[in-house]
């Protein structure tokens, strides 16, 4: 397995993911990753120092993949996004070492690390109470994924 830099020739296989995840959670619609305008060009998006894109591989297979980026108008706060996974992936122990190299990254630039996503994905929120997120009772701050219900907060450092 190996945990890398998103490049160009990601993009496809990792929009793919990301879609057929979101329409498993049914959220294939305005105010999730959906509608996202970069979402076919996320190499693109995650060129930027405060930003990156982790891309998780074995045998020459994407199996998923989580990012950082800032979150605009909030000093020192980042957000873990788009994570997403294949499901032969799930439950194997990969999503926590994505999440680790992600915020190895993170704590360079940022003293916390914001998530959104949704009360249905249970495996999803179980995980990141397990890597230490505190679960929150609103967003810290409006963002296009208004379809989000669950709100996550993690010290960084």
């Amino acid at each position: 397995m190996n945990i890398r830099e998103i490049d160009k020739n990601d993009n496809k296989r990792i929009e793919e993911i990301i879609r057929e995840c979101l329409i498993e959670f049914g959220a294939n619609r305005d105010g999730f990753a959906w509608a996202d305008p970069y979402l076919s060009k996320l190499s693109e998006f995650y060129k930027n120092q405060n930003r990156e894109y982790f891309i998780v591989e074995h045998n020459g297979k994407i199996l998923g993949g989580c990012g950082i980026g800032e979150v605009v108008g909030i000093e020192g706060v980042c957000e873990l996004q788009k994570m997403y996974l294949v499901k032969e992936a799930r439950g194997t122990g990969i999503a926590g070492k994505l999440v680790d190299i992600a915020l190895k990254f993170a704590e360079k630039n940022f003293s916390r690390c914001y998530l959104e996503t949704l009360n249905s994905m249970e495996a999803a929120n179980k995980f990141y109470k397990k890597h230490g997120f505190i679960k929150l009772d609103k967003p810290i701050i409006e963002t296009e994924h208004f379809g989000c219900d669950a709100w996550y907060i993690k010290e960084l450092g």
